[in-house]
C-alpha cells in the first residue's frame, strides 16, 4: 500500500492515569497507525534504561515495530505524562521534564535513515523543548524531503523561535484552534475573532496568510467535535462527523494525522483526505486509549484506502527552498 517512506521523530512516553498507564506520545501514536495501515514506517526516539523503557521495547517487538533507532539513555528516565480527564473526557496533561526523549542525539544511523529511508518526516514541538533534541530535529530541516509538522503545543513547552522554524520547514501543518490562536499571537498578529466558535471565514483567512508566509502546501485545523478544516492555496474543505458513545478522545488527533499524511503523499483530494481522516479519528475515540490492540480495527481504513486507487501524484519530492 505504501511506497512512500515515512519516519517519525520525537517523544515516546507513558500516559499515566490513576489506575493504569498506556504508551503514548504523538510521534509514536502517529507512526504506530502508519505501520498498521501501510505496513512500514520508521521511528526515532530515546528511552531510559529502566523498566518503562523495557516495556516500550517489548510493545514495539510485539507489534513488529523496528526499535533500531530507539536510543537508550543511562542518565534520564523514560518519558511520562500525568493525565486527568475532564467532564467531557478530554485529557489535561502534566508532562514531566528532563526525560530521555529530550536528549535524542544526532548519529550517523539517524542521518542515514533520513537520507535513504525517508520521503516524509513527522515532527512536533514538544520534543524540541530541550536543546539537544531540538538541535537534532532542526538539523534535518534542510533535507530534500517532505515535512509533516503536527504542532502539538503542550503547557509551556514552546517558543516563538521553535514554532517559526517548524512552520518554515513544514509542507503539511496540523494544529488545533487553540494552537492557531497561539501562532497568530506570536507570529501573525492578524485580527482574529471567533463567533460562537464557528467563524470559519476568519480561520480560513488566517490560514491562507500562513500558507503564503511559510510556504505551507496543506494546512489542517482540527476543531474537536466540529471536525476539521483542510486548506491549501486553491481550496478549502470542512468536514465533521457526529460521534456517539465516546470512550475517550486520547489520540484522536494522532489518528487523524496518520491518514492526513498518507492522503497528502498519495495526492488525494482534500475532500477524500478529510472524510477518511475524520472517520478514522472517530473510530479511535470509541475505544479506550490511543492505540487499538486489535489488528482488525484497521481493516476498514485499509479497505477505504484501497478503494481510492492509485496515487494521483508520483513525483512528490522535497519542499522548494
Amino acid at each position: 500500500m505504501q511506497k512512500y517512506k515515512i519516519t517519525s521523530i520525537g517523544e515516546i512516553l507513558f500516559d499515566v492515569y490513576p489506575d493504569e498507564k498506556n504508551i503514548g506520545g504523538a510521534p509514536f501514536n502517529f507512526i504506530y497507525h502508519i505501520i498498521k495501515i501501510a505496513g512500514r514506517g520508521n521511528f526515532i526516539s530515546r528511552i531510559g534504561n529502566d523498566e518503562l523503557g523495557k516495556e516500550i521495547l517489548q510493545l514495539m517487538s510485539k507489534n513488529n515495530i523496528e526499535s533500531g533507532f530507539i536510543q537508550i539513555d543511562d542518565e534520564h528516565p523514560t518519558g511520562t505524562a500525568i493525565a486527568n480527564l475532564d467532564a467531557e473526557k478530554i485529557p489535561h496533561w502534566k508532562i514531566e521534564e528532563e526525560r530521555a526523549y529530550d536528549f535524542i542525539n544526532q548519529t550517523k544511523d539517524l542521518k542515514k535513515i533520513i537520507k535513504t529511508e525517508t520521503s516524509c518526516l513527522y515532527f512536533g514541538t514538544l520534543a524540541q523543548r530541550n536543546g539537544t533534541t531540538r538541535k537534532t530535529i532542526q538539523s534535518l530541516f534542510n533535507e530534500k524531503i517532505k515535512f509533516f509538522c503536527d504542532l502539538n503545543i503542550r503547557q509551556k513547552f514552546y517558543s516563538k523561535e521553535i514554532i517559526e522554524k517548524s512552520l518554515y520547514a513544514a509542507n503539511v501543518l496540523k494544529l488545533n484552534i487553540d494552537e492557531l490562536k497561539i501562532v497568530n499571537d506570536l507570529l501573525m498578529k492578524a485580527t482574529f475573532h471567533l463567533e460562537d466558535g464557528n467563524n470559519y471565514f476568519e480561520m480560513e483567512k488566517l490560514a491562507k496568510q500562513m500558507i503564503d508566509t511559510f510556504g505551507i502546501e496543506l494546512l489542517c485545523i482540527t476543531l474537536g467535535e466540529d471536525g476539521a478544516i483542510l486548506i491549501n492555496a486553491n481550496e478549502t474543505n470542512h468536514f465533521k462527523i457526529k460521534v456517539d458513545e465516546i470512550v475517550d478522545t486520547v489520540g484522536a488527533g494522532d489518528a487523524y494525522a496518520a491518514v492526513l499524511c498518507l492522503g497528502y503523499l498519495r495526492g488525494w483530494s482534500l475532500e477524500t483526505i478529510n472524510l477518511l481522516a475524520t472517520s478514522f479519528a472517530a473510530d479511535v475515540v470509541k475505544i479506550k486509549g490511543a492505540l487499538p490492540d486489535d489488528e482488525m480495527f484497521y481493516d476498514k481504513i485499509k479497505r477505504d484506502i484501497c478503494d481510492i486507487g492509485v496515487d494521483h501524484d508520483e513525483e512528490r519530492i522535497g519542499k522548494s527552498q
